[in-house]
């Protein structure tokens, strides 16, 4: 059964976790913070050569043999003016495999290398339930939001969302005394909506957090929501939509937490309310009813008592491929196209080892080439 940590709040399973040395954590930040590499291709880097420094090694190489020069390499002063200007501003940088870095976040394929943090570290180890919805919701949507949330807060539950006007601001103000998690689409000096600026010093004050995967400094653009919205969803056991249009970032979340392997919940409206039509398609689609945070805990218990998996994996030799030969990195460009297309069907089609394949990707990925999808797709750009 769940067990109840230190003052009745609820414990979620946790990985064992090490330090990142400063050297590790500096080379880290260098890595991510380069060209043409994004959360799965840092970890794809990190698989094929054991460490950040490694790879930095080889990026110009392998950008060259995909098929360009090598894009802009973040230095090591450039690693440490931003560590530093973390440290100024209580910020600390956290690897999925460390304490403070949202346990369920760090089993995503695309868990950002190094979270930024703000706030609670230990409140961030907690297991949390995601509330989300219309920017323009209703009263009564905003009364149900706040309600969910502070019954989950007294059942020991965070409550995590993303700071927005509407549903996720009523979501944050009711939980802000159990604890609440605020996950930023830009830096943590670029708050958006600046409104809410006060309602996060409050979440800060009250053990509460805030994250990102964005540098200070960065203002956030209309294509960063989405990356924010894979967090929400994959730092949490679950995500309740409790009023959504058709074509919203809420159903984009929903989306994200279903691929992730999450739980998606819905709150049912009236069909005349076009705010509802959203939820009430995700119940037809599947998505478990909600009336009451109940219906929530349920749902989530039987989850809870399952260990995570590790989110990064030791170095395994036999990953390391030699060289691609010419003919064969030609054979993956040639199966290649703006359809994406599985890894495991590039290797069947190919009869190339999968280590190879890994190689002539990365390759094209550091050359601007290619992209990767969910699910282990990837397509030409």
């Amino acid at each position: 059964m769940l067990a109840p940590s230190a003052g009745g709040l609820r414990v979620d399973a946790i990985n064992p976790t090490v330090e990142l040395s400063a050297t590790e954590r500096r080379d880290r930040l260098r890595l991510i913070r380069s060209d043409n590499v994004g959360p799965r291709t840092f970890r794809a880097l990190l698989d094929q050569f054991g460490t950040a420094h490694r790879a930095l090694d080889r990026l110009p190489e392998l950008a060259r043999r995909g098929g360009a020069t090598a894009g802009r390499i973040c230095t090591a002063d450039q690693a440490e003016a931003e560590l530093d200007a973390c440290r100024r501003q209580g910020l600390e940088l956290r690897a999925p495999e460390e304490d403070g870095y949202p346990p369920r976040l760090a089993t995503c394929e695309d868990a950002p290398p190094l979270l930024v943090i703000r706030g609670a570290r230990a409140t961030l180890m907690r297991p949390m339930i995601a509330i989300v919805g219309s920017r323009n919701a209703s009263a009564a949507g905003l009364k149900f939001a706040g309600q969910l949330a502070h019954e989950l807060g007294e059942a020991g539950f965070l409550t995590i969302s993303g700071l927005a006007r509407g549903i996720d601001q009523a979501a944050h103000r009711a939980s802000v005394s159990s604890g609440t998690v605020a996950v930023l689409a830009g830096g943590h000096d670029r708050i958006y909506p600046p409104e809410h600026v006060d309602l996060l010093g409050a979440i800060l004050a009250s053990n509460g957090a805030a994250i990102s995967e964005m540098p200070l400094g960065h203002e956030p653009r209309a294509r960063d929501f989405p990356r924010r919205n894979r967090l929400i969803s994959g730092a949490s056991l679950g995500v309740v939509v409790v009023e959504a249009a058709h074509r919203s970032g809420s159903l984009i979340t929903a989306r994200m937490a279903s691929e992730q392997g999450r739980e998606v919940f819905a709150v049912p409206g009236s069909p005349l309310d076009p705010r509802s039509a959203g939820t009430n398609d995700l119940i037809k689609q599947g998505a478990t009813l909600v009336t009451e945070a109940a219906d929530i805990i349920q749902a989530v218990g039987p989850i809870m008592e399952r260990p995570l998996p590790l989110s990064l994996r030791e170095p395994d030799e036999e990953l390391f491929a030699p060289d691609p030969e010419t003919h064969d990195r030609a054979q993956i460009v040639a199966l290649l196209g703006p359809t994406p297309v599985s890894i495991d069907d590039l290797i069947r089609i190919s009869g190339l080892s999968p280590a190879v394949l890994r190689m002539v990707l990365l390759e094209l990925e550091l050359a601007g080439r290619l992209e990767r999808h969910g699910g282990g797709m990837v397509s030409l750009v």
